[in-house]
Formats: C-alpha cells, structure tokens, sequence
C-alpha cells in the first residue's frame, strides 16, 4: 500500500507546511467563518444557551471529531487532492474506483461555496470602509437599516467588493503554501485573536455583559427542543469545515509522522473558543442597548453598527470588529480555494497562477449571478420559490457537504481502516482506535444523514 500512494508524482509536486503550529492556525481559519460570528452565538442563546453548549460539544466530541480526523489523516496519508486521494486508497484497498466520486463532491461544493460566500464577506469590506471613513456618524437605527437595505439593492456596490474579495483570496492562494497562504495566516489569525480579546475585554464593561452571559452560558434545558438538538448536530459537522475537501488538502501538506487526534481536537476547542468569544464581544452590546438580537446578516450588519455608534471610541472598534469579520471570511476562503486549485493544477499540470486565476474568475462570474438575487434578478428562481443566492446555499449546505462528509467518514472506517498501519496513520491508541472507529463509523453517517434530512425538509 505504502508504494503506491507514496509516489515520486506526487511527492515532487506537494508543498508542506513549515511547522505544525502553521497547519494549526490554517486549520483553525478554515473552521473560523462568518458562521461563528454571528450563527453561532445566536443559536446558543436561543436554544437554551449553556444546556446547547453541553449539546454541540457532545455533539463535536462524537461527529465533528471524529469526521476531521479522517479527512485529515486520509489527506495525509496520500498527500494529493481529494479526488486523487479517494481513487489511490480505493486502489491500495482494492476497492471500487467510484469512492473517487467522493472527492469530485468536495472540490464542486467548494466550488458553489465561495462563489456566494464571496458576495457576504464582501459586506464586511463595505462596513470596514463606512466605520473608517464615519459615514454612519448621526445615523438613526432606521438611517442604518436603510443603509444595509440600500446596498443590497445596489448591484455595482456589491459587485465591487465582491471581486475585490475575491482578487484578494485568488492573489494569496496563487503564491502557494509557503510564499501565500502560510504569510497570510502566521499574522492574520493571531490578529484575530487579540481584536476578539479586545471586543470583549471592552464588552465586559458594558451594562449588558451579564445579560450577555447568562443568554449564553446559563444552561436552560426548557428551551432546549428537538430542533435545538438537531441545529446542534448540524452545526457540529459545518464548523469544521468538512465534506469539501479543505481539511484533507490541508491534511496532505502535514508530515506523514503528524499525530492527527491531538490536533483535530486542538482545531476544534479553538473554533468553539472563537465562537463563543464572538457572542461576548456582540451580545453586550446588543442588550446594553436594548437592539434586536436577530439571527443572519441583520445582527452583524443593522443591529451591531447601530450599537457600536452609540459607544465612545464606537468608530475604533467598528474598524477592530469589521478587519476582524474580513480575517475569519478571508482563512476560510483561502481553503475553500485550495482543494479546486490542488486538484485542477496536479491533473493538468498547468502553472498554480493560472490555475488559481482562471478559477477565481469561474468562481466570481458564478457569484455575479449571486449578488444579482438580491436586486436586478431577484424574481429569477432556480429551485422551487429560491433565488440564484438561496439555490446555492441550499444545493451545497442541504445536500452535496452531507453527501461528502459521509463518503469520508464510511470510506476511512470501512475501506481504508482495514489496513494494518490505519492506527499508525491516524497516531491513536489501540485503546481509543475502537473508539474512533465506531464514532467515524457508525454514528457519524448516521448523524450525518439527519443532518441532510432535517436540511432537506
């Protein structure tokens, strides 16, 4: 098995990490993404705050795990794209070559992806640059709510910072893993950190905090419901960044001698960690001034420059918290690119430049069609009453990140762990192999396929 997964192809054209800690940090702005900033501290106050926190993390120690630490060691383990890593092991495992398929489903779902995810982080750049100019200084809530209203019905706004988001993401992941991704992530991540403590160092100062904190820790199990448990299990598997092919991309960059449990964990406590920082820099603030704490774009773009207007130094951390919303859009972007720009580049053998590029550029045209729902092609729907944005998001959350999370999980536990150096590649204990094993194996498909039917319905 060894020889033909380890050949010279594809060793003389794989990049590697410098160290650990930089797999970790990309790992870690992967999982961070607009979700955690503002889903995630919403979902947790509004399903029994900290009894939903004991859930998700049952949730992650059980499902989010366990399905990381396969995509990564199966990335490692070969060291290519998905596509090329499902077909090799299937070879070596003497399996069908459909798992293949498998990895075809992550490179499209990222694909789809970032082509709207694109067109949201592009708001946060409009918002960096209204707090650094002061446009909003003296607007009402209904002046800040028709602002956001207002851009969304401008296409050339939105399509402006929509390609610059993108010129940016394909400009840092054209220059590879050294020269571009790893620069980016060695500072931008230990930035994001310090502007969260910093938010909510300010926010714990605020009338609102312990408002905040109770809405987010205290364990109230009346409101937890069914749903709650199932938005739990959903987004357990989500925020990890799974079934699209990233982690195992970022995975076939580790040395083959990489324990992968202990990081896989490591990844997941900081994304939680993040998440829940983002709730006490937002939340404080929201209930000091006595804001609405919807869910989606509104809490982030409406009810939170609303608020931060009406603090001293509102302007400083406006800047602080947007830069911070366009760190978390950026890491995760970049490896959303990545698996679509590996797999394209090793199966051409075309430059990474002009791969990268042309297909950003596919990618950005798709996401035109994106931005234009909310305006000019509001009433073109592609499935069932959904406009081009929602179909997407529905296409890609609802049906093909499912679909690829458990052609994983099933692949590394009954293909590929019937292998004698499985436990060796994984760097797990006989003891806790088992353990994995039907974790990974049997409930994750399992949560998995709820998961898509509670999407689908």
């Amino acid at each position: 098995m060894k020889k033909k997964i380890n050949s010279k192809k594809q060793k003389a054209s794989h990049s590697q990490w410098s160290s650990r800690g930089v797999f970790l940090l990309a790992a870690i702005g992967s999982a961070v993404g607009l979700g955690n900033i503002w889903k995630f501290p919403y979902i947790v106050g509004e399903n029994g705050g900290g009894a939903f926190v004991l859930v998700y993390l049952f949730c992650i120690v059980l499902v989010g795990v366990p399905v990381l630490i396969a995509e990564i060691a199966l990335g490692k383990s070969v060291q290519s794209n998905p596509v090329s890593t499902f077909s090799t092991l299937a070879m070596a495992c003497k399996a069908s070559r459909f798992w293949a398929l498998f990895g075809y489903v992550g490179i499209v779902s990222g694909f789809l992806i970032l082509s709207f995810y694109s067109v949201v982080a592009g708001w946060s750049l409009e918002y960096l640059q209204v707090f650094i100019q002061n446009d909003l200084l003296g607007s009402d809530a209904r002046a800040i709510e028709q602002y956001f209203t207002q851009l969304l019905a401008s296409p050339n706004t939105l399509l402006l910072w929509h390609s610059v988001f993108m010129l940016l993401t394909v400009a840092i992941v054209a220059r590879g893993i050294r020269k571009g991704i790893e620069k980016i992530i060695i500072w931008s991540m230990p930035i994001l950190f310090v502007i969260l403590v910093i938010l909510v160092l300010y926010a714990t100062q605020l009338e609102g905090f312990s408002k905040a904190f109770d809405y987010l820790f205290v364990a109230d199990f009346s409101k937890l419901t069914t749903d709650g448990v199932l938005i739990a299990l959903g987004h357990s598997f989500f925020t990890l960044s799974l079934g699209m092919g990233a982690m195992m991309v970022y995975g076939s960059y580790l040395q083959k001698d990489t324990p992968v449990v202990k990081l896989s964990f490591i990844i997941a406590i900081a994304d939680t960690l993040v998440a829940l920082m983002a709730g006490l820099a937002i939340f404080p603030l929201i209930f000091t001034y006595g804001l609405e704490s919807t869910s989606g774009p509104s809490l982030l773009f409406i009810s939170l420059p609303n608020a931060l207007l009406s603090l001293p130094f509102g302007q400083f951390f406006g800047i602080a918290f947007f830069f911070l919303l366009l760190i978390a859009a950026l890491s995760s972007a970049i490896s959303i690119l990545e698996p679509v720009v590996s797999f394209i580049q090793q199966k051409t053998r075309l430059s990474r430049h002009f791969v990268t590029y042309l297909i950003g550029s596919i990618v950005w045209l798709i996401g035109v069609g994106a931005l234009l729902a909310f305006n000019d092609w509001s009433d073109v729907h592609l499935l069932g009453q959904r406009n081009i944005f929602d179909s997407l998001d529905y296409v890609t959350t609802s049906i093909l990140l499912p679909l690829g999370g458990l052609g994983v999980s099933i692949f590394a536990v009954w293909v590929v762990s019937k292998q004698p150096n499985t436990r060796q590649l994984l760097g797990i204990s006989d003891s806790k192999y088992p353990i994995w094993r039907i974790s990974a194996g049997i409930i994750a498909p399992i949560v998995i396929g709820v998961i898509a039917w509670h999407g689908l319905n």
